[in-house]
């Protein structure tokens, strides 16, 4: 299949196979996501079948404007609260189900609960209004493997699947996920906007959800303890395994040997634009090498967070 420019020629016509019941692949903010009419009870399936992704992770859906999200779900204060202020953006909302919604159920797992998200991406934007419907999109990988942030990631990875061509994701890591289903809202997944920045605007501590807290139905995705895995082993924190690897670097105080070098100034925005990009050249060259990849430390605070979580689960056995 094909990498498409994201001319309007090609957003229309994707935007009507999307109607159709087809699948395309969509550039965001954050990373490509596997979109599909969150409507069609038929395509969110074949979203799960091509990920290969279990069936109690559910599927995030993402809508063009906030007024659209509000008819889908059930919005506390806290949750327009938080849509006002970092809508469009990378930011995940998990509230109740509207009783008119008309997202399938299969998107989210069977659960009461949506989780929503306004992207802010131009492509995606529009892709999003032309089809005039929301749209499940989670990351354009087989599940569990490294998420894709550029087109070619999608490529390479999902070949059978038309990818509209977005260019470089520019956050580079999925989005944060805060659950509003209760009173207080709660952090589910560590992302692209950084918890320091909504404690800081909702002016409270925001409690984590503990990991087994949800073992037999997710409240939302990015959850499993392994994920954003590369094929080739990784040891995280500067440990190194037995054998020849790849060392990825960080910061300028790097050792000589990093082939790579995740941001060379120490800035966690870029590093974490980096990170998959990164880990996908990284690996393509460990496998053919028969090596391991070693990740230097990251430091935690801001996207820190985000980048160590997802080193964390793609380094589990």
């Amino acid at each position: 299949m094909a990498v498409l420019a994201a001319t309007h020629a090609n957003i229309q016509t994707c935007a009507e196979r999307l109607r159709a019941g087809e699948l395309i692949a969509m550039p965001t903010e954050t990373v490509y996501g596997l979109a599909a009419d969150a409507t069609n009870a038929t395509a969110v399936a074949q979203v799960y079948a091509s990920k290969h992704r279990p069936k109690i992770n559910p599927l995030i859906c993402h809508v063009s404007a906030p007024e659209e999200a509000f008819e889908l779900g059930v919005f506390n204060a806290a949750a327009r609260r938080l849509a006002a202020q970092f809508w469009p953006g990378p930011l995940t909302l998990v509230v109740p189900r509207s009783a008119t919604c008309a997202v399938s159920k299969l998107a989210s797992a069977g659960l009461a609960t949506l989780a929503l998200r306004c992207p802010d991406h131009a492509v995606a934007r529009a892709l999003l209004t032309e089809t005039g419907r929301p749209l499940v999109a989670p990351s354009a990988n087989p599940s569990g493997q490294l998420s894709p942030s550029q087109a070619r990631h999608v490529h390479a990875h999902m070949p059978d699947i038309d990818v509209l061509d977005g260019g470089a994701c520019a956050v580079g890591v999925e989005s944060t996920i805060v659950g509003c289903h209760d009173e207080a809202p709660t952090l589910l997944r560590v992302g692209g906007l950084s918890r320091d920045v909504l404690e800081a605007y909702l002016d409270m501590p925001l409690p984590e959800l503990a990991e087994n807290a949800d073992r037999d139905a997710r409240l939302a995705p990015g959850r499993m303890l392994r994920h954003y895995a590369p094929r080739a082993p990784l040891c995280i924190n500067g440990e190194t395994p037995d054998g020849a690897y790849l060392l990825l670097g960080f910061g300028p105080d790097a050792p000589d040997e990093a082939v790579e070098n995740l941001s060379p100034s120490g800035d966690l925005n870029e590093a974490a634009a980096n990170l998959f990009d990164c880990l996908h050249r990284l690996d393509a060259r460990a496998a053919a090498e028969g090596k391991a990849i070693c990740v230097s430390p990251v430091p935690t605070g801001g996207l820190g967070d985000a980048i160590n979580d997802r080193l964390k689960r793609a380094a589990q056995n």
